[in-house]
């Protein structure tokens, strides 16, 4: 019993065995979980990486070449030029980070505070297929996300709708209230000129704060609660480089009072004066502490953790402890960590692409670039691109999502790809690579197959590719 506690703490809380992990759990797998959620969740591995700011300061030198550029072939004088820094600069920065990330997540010793980052990051999903957010989706997740995983739900929240990845992705940085100095100029403008484009508010940011970040979609909120809030967070937008100079912030958000909409506001029943960027504040704070918060975040991460549908007795206890803690997050935590439920053998989780490739990684101990490369570049295969969800709501997080037919057939190829990348001369065998991986749920059938194999190699392969392996059991 013991034992498959702790191969559950390794893989169903962990991403997947490595090495001597299953024993170095031992006889305290709720204790090593635990542990866990006692530090800072920033890693060193991190350390030289750009943060926000300077990424936005590459950015806008990207668009001044290319307005310098623009005029430059407008007077016939720069045919074949080409911006010193172009898309493909910005990119390679991109790739960098992801290839940090994924090295992380393949050796880190910390795996449960390492997947609660990723479960957040997804939570509070922006997708590197707009250009114009994909500079900031790594580092959202190292300024907003790591520093306030162990702490309060608002102050982690505020972080994230504040930051410039989240305020160009879901289009609050454009959004300008009506009756703003900005909504008036505007207003004026487009009387003069009815061709000119009139600006005005944007909800976006709004709707999901309060669809997916907080309340959830049954939250029992109304269209004008997200047009109210929509309105608090006016001004909430990315910093130019005149700001850059000017604030002695050293983020990259800024907020623009002449964008702001003036006045009081009414969320959830609930007045909120005028009080400019603090009135934003004020009703995401309360939205952290409310009722459907705490049950719309414990039922998310008792489905990511445990089962697809979860104890809804988990789920309310989970509840219960984040709002007697004030929204800490270490309480919610240790709540679902510490509840038996959260332990029963019968419960598990298909591997996301994700989970299956960084699981891999882990079982082989393979951490060098080539291999991180490859396995960006599979795990892009099976449908789940680093950091590219493709919608505000993030990758689904059930079998159903990713278990059909053609999946689990790129999964046989993935397995056999990543099988490649082991040494013929690596010391392990497929199946002690197979205990060390799984444990208990390591099934006779699959030991037997490993013991048969004609090379380590495909003994590997026939690891990975196994029922056993896709489960986080």
């Amino acid at each position: 019993m013991m034992a498959q506690a702790a191969a559950s703490a390794v893989n169903r809380f962990g991403l997947g065995g490595r090495g001597d992990e299953i024993a170095v759990v031992g006889g305290d797998p709720r204790g090593w979980l635990l542990a866990q959620i006692a530090g800072d969740a920033r890693d060193d591995s991190f350390a030289g990486l750009p943060d926000s700011g300077a990424y936005l300061d590459q950015y806008h030198d990207y668009l001044r070449q290319r307005r310098e550029l623009r005029a430059q072939r407008e007077a016939g004088k720069a045919e074949e030029a080409r911006p010193a820094m172009d898309r493909r600069g910005l990119r390679r920065g991109l790739q960098r980070e992801l290839a940090i990330r994924q090295g992380v997540a393949a050796t880190t010793t910390r795996p449960f505070a390492e997947r609660l980052v990723r479960f957040w990051s997804n939570h509070f999903a922006i997708s590197i297929d707009k250009f114009q957010a994909s500079l900031f989706a790594a580092p959202m997740e190292r300024e907003a996300i790591r520093p306030h995983l162990i702490g309060r739900f608002a102050d982690m929240l505020l972080a994230v709708e504040r930051h410039p990845g989240m305020l160009v992705y879901l289009d609050n940085a454009q959004s300008i209230g009506v009756d703003s100095r900005l909504g008036a100029q505007s207003a004026r403008r487009a009387q003069r000129n009815p061709e000119a484009r009139k600006r005005g508010l944007n909800e976006n940011l709004a709707r999901e704060i309060l669809e997916l970040h907080t309340l959830g979609v049954d939250g029992g909120y109304a269209q004008g609660d997200v047009a109210e809030l929509a309105r608090a967070i006016t001004g909430w937008s990315v910093a130019r480089p005149a700001d850059r100079e000017r604030s002695r912030r050293d983020d990259a958000f800024v907020f623009r009072a002449v964008a702001h909409e003036p006045g009081a506001r009414r969320v959830l029943g609930k007045a909120y004066p005028e009080a400019g960027e603090a009135q934003g504040e004020a009703i995401l704070r309360d939205l952290a502490l409310h009722p459907a918060t705490a049950r719309h975040l414990s039922l998310k991460l008792a489905r990511h953790f445990v089962a697809d549908q979860p104890s809804p007795a988990l789920v309310e206890r989970m509840a219960k402890a984040y709002l007697a803690s004030g929204g800490e997050l270490a309480a919610l935590y240790r709540a679902m960590a510490e509840d038996d439920a959260a332990w029963s053998p019968s419960a598990g989780k298909f591997k996301s692409p994700e989970d299956f490739i960084v699981s891999a990684l882990r079982a082989c101990q393979l951490g060098a670039d080539g291999d991180l490369a490859l396995s960006l570049r599979l795990q892009a295969q099976l449908g789940q691109p680093m950091f590219q969800p493709r919608s505000p709501a993030g990758f689904g997080d059930v079998a159903a999502d990713w278990g059909g037919p053609d999946a689990l057939f790129k999964r046989v190829q993935a397995a056999q790809a990543l099988a490649e990348r082991l040494p013929a001369s690596r010391d392990a065998t497929p199946q002690a690579l197979g205990v060390a991986a799984l444990g208990p749920a390591l099934d006779d059938e699959t030991a037997t197959a490993l013991r048969r194999a004609e090379s380590v190699q495909q003994g590997v392969a026939l690891l990975l590719a196994s029922p056993s392996f896709q489960w986080r059991r």
